[in-house]
């Protein structure tokens, strides 16, 4: 554990020391938040079930945060390391290699947690955010959502040769997603061609199981979407386990 511990503070200092992967996780939610909330404010509107803009984008958002974890944070970091050296100087210590994966993941689901609570600390104090669901269900889902992009993360780590390449294909995975997905826009004023598309994404499951939860729908209306998670992570876990390559 002390070890884990000491790892997990190396890797934050990391984190902290990347300014990009640190704006988009912790800032850039933010900055959408109060941007559209200064402009529409969070008054309830009929297209989004008399709920206002503020409350359906906060767990939007989440997920954002989430993909940007996943997508941009995770597999940039690990190939940049690979790259580098550090994973193979790491692995020559005595630390086993399953507590430096641990410890890599802790520290960004943390982190990707602390951006998600700093959103719903603004939007309450801010703009009078409404949660009507239970929170250990969002949690919950908050947590199968994050595990399941990290796993997709470290397999674009895995199969990505430099941290370069890493970035352009985590990029070109992540805008695609957040703009069709609902997770900066709107699901339900998408164009029904741009809906189509944003049913085969990944993200679009996690907007819509946190949104449903963070307004109090019943878990069974989310079996489907936690199933395409749930089967997301596992894939995930597997593949990265054969392919991942320490340098």
């Amino acid at each position: 554990m002390r070890g884990l511990r000491k790892l997990m503070l190396v890797e934050l200092k990391l984190f902290l020391r990347e300014p990009e992967t640190f704006f988009f996780t912790l800032i850039f939610p933010m900055v959408m938040l109060f941007v559209f909330g200064s402009i529409y404010g969070n008054k309830p509107v009929e297209i989004f079930g008399g709920r206002g803009t503020v409350d359906i984008s906060v767990p939007a958002y989440m997920g954002l945060i989430i993909a940007v974890t996943g997508l941009m944070s995770i597999p940039i970091s690990t190939a940049t390391d690979r790259e580098k050296g550090v994973l193979r100087r790491l692995r020559a210590t005595p630390v086993r290699l399953q507590t430096i994966l641990i410890a890599r993941i802790m520290m960004y689901f943390v982190m990707t947690l602390v951006g998600a609570l700093l959103l719903v600390a603004a939007g309450k104090i801010v703009y009078g955010l409404r949660f009507d669901g239970n929170a250990l269900y969002v949690f919950l889902a908050f947590i199968i959502s994050a595990l399941s992009f990290f796993a997709l993360g470290f397999v674009i780590a895995s199969l990505a040769p430099t941290g370069r390449t890493a970035n352009i294909v985590g990029m070109a995975l992540f805008f695609p997603m957040i703009f069709f997905s609902g997770a900066t826009i709107p699901w339900n004023v998408l164009p029904d061609g741009v809906q189509m598309v944003g049913r085969a994404l990944p993200l679009t499951y996690v907007v819509k199981l946190l949104q449903g939860l963070w307004f109090a729908e019943p878990w069974n209306e989310h079996l489907l979407k936690v199933a395409v998670l749930a089967g997301m992570l596992i894939v995930g876990v597997v593949v990265s386990a054969k392919i991942f390559r320490w340098e």
